[in-house]
């Protein structure tokens, strides 16, 4: 049997040193209305750093991470913290087998002040439309 896992690992800047307790407080909340609401935890680990004085969050899965799970909560934090600019990660899909249709991985892209999704990318989805068009290949 196959086990298939997403990994991925990147941090946030945060600008001050408040904003990171206030960005873990609001992490039990998503946690707990995760529970609730789906019956389930969060798909990814988070902690501060530098651990003296942290201004940044760093995110990894734990185990096999929930890019969905990440992304919303990214999207919550943004305007609850007031950050401006751009955040993305990488993430990348793997297996314990050698599987087809097994591995990939893909990109998002957050506008914070906004807490929106402004655009993501499935290696596999780009790869199926290239094949079938290669004139698309440049287009993301």
């Amino acid at each position: 049997m196959a086990d298939y896992y997403t990994h991925f690992s990147c941090t946030l800047e945060l600008p001050e040193p408040g904003h990171v307790a206030r960005a873990l407080a609001h992490l039990e909340t998503f946690d707990a209305e995760l529970r609730e609401r789906e019956d389930r935890s969060i798909g990814f680990a988070v902690s501060a750093l530098p651990a003296d004085t942290p201004t940044r969050l760093w995110f990894h899965d734990d185990a096999s991470g929930d890019v969905e799970d990440l992304t919303a909560f990214v999207a919550e934090l943004g305007p609850l913290l007031g950050l401006t600019g751009s955040w993305g990660f990488e993430w990348a899909h793997t297996c314990s087998k050698h599987r087809l249709d097994a591995f990939g991985g893909g990109a998002c892209l957050v506008d914070l002040a906004k807490g929106e999704v402004i655009g993501s990318v499935a290696s596999n989805e780009w790869l199926s439309r290239v094949l079938a068009n290669p004139e698309t290949a440049g287009e993301a």
